[in-house]
Formats: C-alpha cells, structure tokens, sequence
C-alpha cells in the first residue's frame, strides 16, 4: 500500500520547508519533495504532522496539505493503472499540477519543449545528405506551431497540464479522438499532431528528459488511398485552358504556371522559384535544373512540349505566391470551363474544416494538382522510374499512391516486350540451315 507524510528536516527557530513523503512499500520505493510550503518549527504538530491550525496563515497551510494529499493518492491510482512510472520527476510534476505552479522554463512540458523548438528554428541542426544545415523549414516551423497550439487548448479543456511523463496510450487515445470528433480534424491533419508529439518525445528523451515509455509506441493513422481525392488535369483539359480566351494580366499568368507546373512535375514551391538561370540548352534541347526544397534533391527535367518552351523562351512568368496563383488558377480553369461535378473537399471559412462533396471540378484545383497532373498523364507512357526521378518520388509504392494507381502486374512485362521490339526493330531476321545429319 502506498502512504503520504509530511514532515520538517530542522527544528531550527525560523521557518523551514515542508516536505511530503511518498512512501510505496510494494515498490519499496521512498520518495520525498519540498511541497513549496514552509513554516515555523513551533507552529507544526508532531502528533499530526500537520500545522497547528492557531492562526489564519497556518489554516490555510493545513488545507493546502490536506488538498495536496487527495490530489496525490488520486493520481497516483490513476496513473498506476496506466503503468506511468512513479518516481520523483512524477511527484514533483504532481505537486506543480495541484498547485498550478508551472515554470515556463520546464522542459518538462511539451508545449514548453515545442515552444523552444520554434524559437530556435533558424539555428536548428538539420540533417542532410552529406552532413547537417542550420534552420527547419517555415512549413516545418508552422507545423509546430499548431501542434502547440492545439495542445494548449486541449490542455485548458482538460485543466491539466501535460509532461512527458504523461505521454501514455490513454492520454494519446483521448486526444486524438478529441481532434477527430470535437475538434473535426481530417484524419491526416489529426495524425500530424499526433506525429510531431512522438518526434518531440523522441528528442526530449535523446536528451535526457524523462518520457514516458510508450511514446515510441505511439501509432500513427494515415487516410487510406479510397480516402484521398486526387485532382488533375488530363491534357485535353491543359489543351482548352491553354487556348481559353483569358483577358486579366494576373491569370495570364498564372496559366503559364499552371502549363508549365504540369509538364515538369515539380512541386508548387519548386515551380515558383524557377527563373531563366534554371534554363540550359544541350544538342539544341531545353533543360531545366533545379534543387528540389523539400528533398534537397538535384533535378534536371526534359522540357519537350512547344507551348511550354515558348513561354520559358519568350513570356517568363512573373513570379507569385502560391496563395495568390491558387487563387488566380481557380478564375483560369472556370473561364476555361473545367467544370464537371467532381468529388473532393473545400475548406469552409464558417465552420473552419473541409468538408467533402461534389463542386465544379474548377474550385478544386490547386497548385498540387500540377504535379500530380504530370504522375498522372506521363504514367504507362513513360517508364515509372524515369517518372519518379523527375518528381522526385524515392519509392514506387509512394508514387503509385501519390496518383491512386493501384500495382498492375503486366506492367513491367510489357514495358520489357515494348523494350525489347525497339532494340530488335531493325534487325534482320536470319534463316540458319540446319544439316540432317541423321542415318539412313
């Protein structure tokens, strides 16, 4: 059974600090904390190990322990039956929680420990092929942030405060439900919070900050394919928004980056920071060459169609952000009548989700569909790997999930027999004589 004591460690004649002592005898486990309180040696019972309750400031003392000692026979019931370890990093966060007594420099606490991360963002080592960088990412950066913020607010729900040593399955299941049913997050943006507390715990435990040890444990949830509703472009489409009579400059525009976007296949952040000095010529063909941002990657994509090496050529476009060209982009294909019913999910401003159902295909499409309109189009076209290089896709099951193709087993069969009739297509076939030479 487990007992709660309090007690002084001097006599002296000025006040001194009251300890609480935590004692588990199946555990054979002692522990003992300043509880924050102190008072005179003369004003403390023996007999109750109590304040004598002979003035106002020593009542209030008294209840305080009292309070302390129900929150901790409660928690301690609660926590064991979750396996958290119980050791003095525990009771100290308990007595802090009681109290409310939370220092903004304890990395003890998550939210403190992502507060930290943000703040150092620019100076964060980050590793990369070949060696580290300084500075994550502002999608990174941002990405954080809302986890930190959607944990405090689920912390002012809850009223309690979260450490590491809190990370458990009950802690986590309740949250993540919390985010998909009161919260309606989307199972992905859900699990992305989900996902930035087990790396953070991860870290935090790297670093000698104790963590509770189902962290690692932790699952992440991600929307199946059937789930994800992928927009794109075919080319009959990119063919009537190419000779759709558009008269405003902005969407001029923004329609050489939405062709461009869809025949080199690379991320709306990478488009938009291409300029001509990413242009080289070799045999009197164009290239592109750039460093993809996300995956530090070096690409050099083919640039075969005309429309799109006249642009790059004679009319570059001016350079945007990408909200501005998501916007714009959704004016062009309108005026160029993209519009059959589609499912997918538009984000409502009321109520602040997405939320799925048929709309004109138009007010669907964003700078990510470019990229996938390129996997999409190109595919069983050209070889999958030829593909994956230019997107910058590291595995094939990825990719096929990125464009919602399901595996096709003939595929690399027919690529081989279509191979294999271009070597051989000029060849000759030769007739050989074979001598009988069999006895009569």
């Amino acid at each position: 059974m487990a007992s709660i004591k309090f007690r002084l460690r001097s006599s002296a004649n000025k006040n001194v600090s009251i300890k609480v002592r935590l004692i588990l005898g199946f555990k054979k486990q002692d522990l003992e904390l300043n509880t924050g309180f102190s008072i005179n040696p003369k004003d403390w019972s023996d007999s109750t190990d109590r304040p004598k309750q002979n003035n106002s400031e020593n009542k209030i003392i008294f209840n305080n322990l009292k309070k302390l000692e129900s929150f901790l026979f409660k928690s301690l019931n609660t926590d064991m039956g979750e396996s958290i370890i119980i050791d003095k990093f525990w009771l100290e966060s308990k007595i802090s929680e009681c109290f409310n007594r939370i220092e903004k420099t304890d990395n003890g606490l998550i939210t403190n420990y992502i507060q930290n991360i943000i703040d150092a963002a620019d100076v964060r080592k980050v590793k990369i092929k070949g060696g580290y960088k300084h500075g994550i990412s502002l999608s990174r950066k941002n990405s954080f942030v809302a986890t930190k913020n959607v944990l405090s607010e689920y912390e002012t729900k809850t009223k309690k405060i979260i450490h590491f040593i809190d990370i458990n399955q009950a802690l986590i299941d309740k949250f993540e439900y919390w985010l998909l049913k009161t919260k309606g997050y989307a199972v992905n943006t859900a699990s992305k919070h989900i996902a930035n507390i087990k790396t953070v715990c991860i870290e935090a435990e790297n670093r000698g900050i104790q963590v509770n040890s189902y962290a690692k444990q932790i699952t992440i949830v991600s929307e199946s394919d059937e789930d994800r509703y992928i927009q794109t472009l075919s080319f009959e489409e990119l063919e009537k928004i190419r000779t759709a009579d558009i008269i405003s400059e902005a969407h001029k525009n923004a329609r050489k980056w939405l062709l461009i976007g869809c025949e080199i296949g690379q991320r709306g952040g990478d488009l938009l920071n291409i300029t001509k000095d990413n242009i080289r010529y070799k045999g009197g063909k164009m290239y592109l060459d750039l460093i993809q941002q996300k995956t530090k990657k070096a690409v050099t994509i083919g640039v075969i169609a005309p429309h799109v090496i006249d642009i790059l050529e004679n009319s570059f476009p001016y350079k945007i952000t990408t909200q501005k060209l998501n916007d714009h982009i959704k004016k062009v294909c309108e005026t160029a009548k993209i519009n059959a019913m589609t499912e997918g999910k538009i984000f409502n401003a009321k109520t602040g989700r997405k939320e799925f159902k048929s709309y004109e295909k138009y007010k669907l499409i964003t700078t990510h569909s470019f990229r996938r309109s390129f996997c999409t189009n190109y595919y069983k076209k050209i070889p999958t790997p030829v593909l994956m290089g230019i997107s910058g896709h590291s595995k094939e099951s990825i990719f096929r999930a990125y464009i919602n193709a399901p595996e096709d087993t003939d595929e690399n069969a027919d690529l081989f027999m279509k191979f294999y009739n271009e070597i051989h297509k000029d060849k000759v076939p030769e007739m050989k004589i074979i001598k009988n030479t069999a006895q009569v």
